[in-house]
């Protein structure tokens, strides 16, 4: 065990500025009513969260007045779609187990963007409750329909008995309706309205049975969509591309197919190449919905698989988006999925959404600078004159500091649940945010007392104060980093006997097996007369957990620690790491 000492002044100044500062947020939800009773021992209080983001490419990168950063929502925010009504822009994500589903964020000219709730916020359109944490939400697409004035968006819900699902509303600022199941097999689906008001439905499906030729080859199918009844017409679906570009080069995972207009003609863009390191943007062409299309000659349109696998601020795996004219209703942008791995090529801040300009003055789109490296920071478009990152409620991006005390009695969007509502175990009071304590652990799939904020850079600090005292070695609560129930890290107190400890716990799946191994890093005893602040920060692919008993000295609990089991290529699945506020009354994990 090591001391790590902390400047006091520094800390002194953050503290100070949570309070001050936590109401300078991007909009927030409603918790639970405020509460004036006498807490049980028993249930933490949490307060003074500070949230710092230090990557060095934005230090030196600073923006011109006239620059944006590239991504423009960082941390775990995938499978971006977008879409526009008059001079608003709408963008949503996927969601995966998290709850509330989707993200849904508002901008007027693609550079600064609001979140202004969530789509699927309700248990009754959303039942993660019991599947893993890369189950539940996958590839929404958002979608106006100008001829009924009515906003679509449709989804797989890999939980739940739903499958594929369609909701609807008039306004994304007013709630949305239950989920419509859809009747067809497959992923990633998407609407398409064509101006005479005929819908359709297309995604991404298995071959006809006994024509699979190799692992990984898919198929785009197309559906007509019925606008009355929200239904797909039985018998009009049609398979419009086999395998992907060449199916003589065995393409994997023709994918996220979305078709646009433009001249008269229909373009059917979708991912190709999985989500990983081979994946990439194409586009084909036809003269009717229904096809038969036919693939551009310059495919890809967008991609980072060509380039050195050690190049400097490396961005990979583009692919999977979204197209939209933008602002000044001439040039056309889409957004996509990436990655930032750090000097390791660990992907712990997830896949994020990216943007650029597409250049569509020829036959075919393609991404400008989608075909070399992607660099950290774009021209603002035409016309856009202010970037209101971190202002006036709109998304941070770069670096930035972000404050909450949970005082105000409303939780910013930022924060989610796991499998469950917030609601179910956060109440605000005086003091701070409380977290009732659910019968269930991290490693349960299962609700769990935990209230996630993403990990959006490689290097970060994430703190908090906690007010709190378990009764019992079932008691247990604190912070956690977590890739999914298999793999994470608990850094919490409990207690044994009649001493109070500290303890890291690590937990990590073994490789090609659903074998969970959970072993403690490393445990202290320590005195709660006053309330704890915990820590966990890292430096690209090195973690550490510290706590302070005075709000100053910080003591390094177990070490440096890799933060290799946070990463999707250790742990696999979809999401990136989230850090959390826990806890719970079935904690296992007892110092011996």
């Amino acid at each position: 065990m090591k001391k790590s000492k902390i400047r006091s002044i520094k800390n002194q100044v953050i503290i100070l500025l949570a309070v001050v500062m936590s109401l300078i947020s991007v909009p927030e939800t409603k918790c639970q009513n405020k509460t004036k009773a006498k807490l049980p021992s028993n249930v933490p209080v949490f307060s003074n969260f500070v949230y710092q983001g230090n990557d060095k490419i934005y230090t030196d990168h600073p923006l011109k007045t006239d620059e944006f950063y590239n991504p423009i929502l960082q941390g775990c925010y995938p499978d971006p779609s977008i879409t526009r009504k008059g001079d608003d822009f709408y963008l949503v994500c996927s969601s995966f187990a998290m709850f509330p589903g989707v993200p849904i964020f508002q901008s007027k000219d693609l550079v600064n963007w609001r979140q202004i709730g969530h789509v699927l916020d309700r248990v009754s359109q959303l039942k993660v409750h019991d599947c893993g944490i890369s189950a539940g939400i996958y590839a929404p697409q958002i979608l106006y329909n100008r001829m009924n004035d009515t906003f679509y968006m449709i989804t797989t819900q890999f939980s739940g008995g739903f499958g594929n699902i369609v909701v609807k509303t008039k306004d994304p600022l007013k709630g949305w309706s239950d989920p419509i199941k859809l009747d067809f097999n497959g992923i990633d689906p998407s609407l398409f309205f064509d101006d005479n008001g005929n819908g359709y439905v297309i995604h991404n499906d298995a071959p006809d049975k006994g024509k699979e030729l190799y692992n990984g080859h898919r198929v785009i199918k197309v559906w007509e969509y019925d606008v009355e009844t929200d239904k797909i017409i039985p018998g009009t679906d049609k398979i419009v591309v086999d395998g992907g570009v060449d199916l003589l080069k065995k393409p994997i995972w023709i994918e996220a197919p979305h078709i646009y207009k433009k001249d008269g003609r229909y373009f059917l863009m979708c991912a190709e190449g999985g989500t990983g390191g081979w994946h990439s943007e194409v586009i084909f062409v036809s003269n009717d919905p229904k096809g038969p299309y036919t693939p551009a000659p310059n495919n890809p349109i967008l991609t980072q698989r060509h380039f050195a696998k050690d190049r400097t601020n490396k961005v990979d795996w583009a692919g999977h988006a979204d197209l939209v004219l933008g602002p000044d209703n001439k040039k056309y942008y889409g957004v996509f999925l990436a990655v930032r791995p750090n000097e390791k090529n660990r992907v712990n801040t997830g896949r994020e959404t990216f943007i650029l300009p597409v250049d569509w003055s020829g036959e075919f789109p393609v991404f400008e600078n989608g075909l070399i490296p992607l660099e950290p920071k774009l021209k603002m478009p035409q016309g856009v004159t202010e970037n209101k990152s971190g202002k006036d409620g709109f998304f941070p991006n770069g670096n930035f500091t972000f404050f909450d005390d949970f005082t105000s009695g409303k939780l910013d969007y930022r924060w989610i649940g796991l499998r469950g509502p917030r609601e179910e175990f956060i109440s605000t009071t005086k003091n701070g945010l409380q977290l009732k304590p659910f019968a269930t652990n991290i490693k349960q799939v299962a609700p769990t007392s935990t209230l996630f904020y993403r990990q959006m850079h490689n290097s970060f600090s994430f703190s908090v104060t906690m007010d709190y005292k378990p009764a019992s070695e079932k008691d247990l609560a604190g912070i956690v980093a977590l890739q999914s129930e298999r793999f994470h890290y608990v850094f919490g107190i409990t207690k044994k006997g009649t001493d109070y400890y500290i303890m890291l716990e690590r937990t990590a799946g073994k490789f090609r097996s659903r074998e969970v191994e959970s072993k403690i890093v490393s445990f202290a005893r320590i005195d709660l007369q006053q309330p704890v602040r915990l820590q966990v920060s890292a430096k690209g692919e090195d973690y550490q957990f510290g706590y302070s008993i005075n709000g100053t000295d910080f003591v390094i609990l177990g070490g440096t620690v890799s933060g290799d089991i946070l990463s999707t290529d250790v742990a696999g699945g979809f999401t990136g790491c989230l850090l959390g506020l826990y806890a719970t009354s079935a904690n296992n994990a007892v110092p011996e």
